[in-house]
């Protein structure tokens, strides 16, 4: 007889002489979110976990923008916490950046538990899955990948530097970049980041080409491998690579006009390689991956708008990535086309866009506005810096970038709790976040239609 699931994952009990108690995913993911919050800001003030004391809100901060994979930081990753509590760091941003419902499921398979119905839905919410069967299979398969593509990070990033580093601070090096980049954290060892490897084109292209391939998610580059056509490509696949290509090509260029004569960036780059290195690395990693290789603070303001809509897209479901995902950008733009040309039914790659899909992706940008112009506002009240550094911050952290323009260090306390509420948000996903607060009733009456003005 099989053992049953521990109590990671929420039970769905029923007894002879009560009704089945109703479980609510969303809320449930939440609540695991916070819980591991709580117990990583507990971790991180221990006092072997810092070189320094710490405070508990500072501990927090960097908790939540390690499970969330943000990045954003108060104090310096390497030079405040021992190796002790860059372990900790680490150990957050793996359960955040493949989401704690994978860890759950990966633990029930290995250990040969039986999920309950009401411990598959929380995962099936958590994996973005709409059938039960397929969840705990996904979630091992999501697992095993991602241990696979750190490993492969790790030994590409240890040939570059153990002969800068030496054996012992290289191989930790390459250990911490690898997760680091892989689940789109955006954590360094350095304040400044990757700036010093701004022309070495090993550390640049393998940090990118992880944060990508994280980005992408499982679903599309295991199929991307298997099928090795375009054409034999799902449309969900697809929609991810094209999204994925040409936004990336278009951001770099983008970053190189426009910064090619900013004297502080690109500048000081003398090779042209140099200068299309750090534009492919800036032109990539906005979309939630967080390392920087020049200051974003002398960024031209037009880099910046630049780099706030592609922080606020983000990448692909079931990815490492956040914001309002790829698919829902493209949906958008599918069914703006679709309105101009008169037509009621949006398609791509020759397949109709669901009205539901259409809804759900206005749901969660609406939302996601939402979010971010509360969360500027309430900036704009309480911190004392440019507004456009405000707003830079604010969408860094609902897309779990992690790049600033240097407003993360006067926050002060009402700020960082902000921020640390966006990026929960941001991690979670507007749409779980909407269900948690509405409550959701199907009505089973269809009104008049009227028409109204719009626009």
């Amino acid at each position: 007889m099989r053992a049953r699931i521990p109590s990671f994952l929420p039970r769905l009990s029923e007894s002879r002489s009560s009704r089945p108690r109703r479980i609510n995913p969303p809320r449930v993911l939440i609540e695991c979110f916070i819980a591991f919050i709580a117990l990583g800001t507990c971790l991180l003030k221990l006092p072997f976990a810092t070189t320094e004391p710490i405070s508990w809100l500072e501990a927090g901060f960097t908790a939540t923008s390690a499970i969330t994979v943000t990045g954003l930081v108060v104090v310096d990753t390497g030079s405040a916490y021992t190796l002790f509590g860059q372990l900790v760091i680490l150990t957050l941003i793996q359960f955040g950046g493949l989401g704690l419902m994978t860890f759950a499921v990966l633990t029930a398979v290995a250990l040969g538990f039986r999920m309950s119905v009401g411990q598959q839905l929380v995962a099936r919410e958590a994996l973005n899955q709409v059938s039960l069967r397929a969840t705990r299979r996904l979630g091992v398969a999501i697992a095993l990948f991602a241990f696979a593509m750190e490993a492969v990070g790790f030994v590409l990033l240890a040939v570059f530097f153990v002969p800068d580093k030496g054996w012992e601070e290289g191989l930790y090096h390459a250990f911490f970049y690898a997760i680091s980049a892989f689940n789109n954290s955006g954590f360094a060892l350095s304040p400044d980041s990757l700036s010093a490897y701004t022309s070495h084109a090993g550390i640049s292209l393998t940090v990118s080409l992880l944060f990508i391939i994280g980005g992408l998610g499982y679903v599309a580059v295991c199929e991307i491998a298997e099928k090795r056509s375009f054409s034999r490509l799902s449309v969900y696949s697809k929609i991810i690579l094209t999204a994925t290509l040409v936004l990336n090509l278009l951001a770099t260029l983008g970053f190189l006009l426009l910064e090619y004569s900013n004297p502080d960036t690109l500048g000081t780059l003398e090779g042209v390689f140099d200068k299309l290195l750090a534009s492919w690395f800036h032109g990539t990693t906005p979309r939630t991956a967080g390392f920087s290789s020049l200051d974003v603070g002398v960024f031209t303001a037009g880099t910046s708008v630049m780099l706030l809509l592609l922080m606020f897209i983000g990448g692909a479901p079931n990815s490492t990535c956040s914001g309002i995902k790829l698919s829902t950008f493209v949906i958008l733009i599918g069914a703006t086309r679709a309105f101009l040309r008169g037509n009621y039914h949006a398609t791509i790659f020759n397949r109709s866009i669901t009205q539901e899909a259409v809804l759900k992706a206005l749901t969660i940008t609406t939302i996601a506005m939402a979010t971010i112009f509360i969360g500027i506002f309430i900036l704009t009240l309480t911190v004392k810096t440019e507004f456009l550094d405000l707003a830079f911050e604010v969408v860094s952290a609902f897309g779990t970038v992690g790049l600033s323009r240097g407003a993360t260090e006067h926050l002060g306390v009402v700020g960082q709790i902000t921020i640390m509420m966006i990026m929960l948000i941001g991690r979670v996903g507007p749409l779980t976040l909407g269900y948690v607060l509405a409550r959701r009733r199907r009505s089973h009456v269809r009104c008049a239609t009227t028409e109204f003005p719009v626009g």
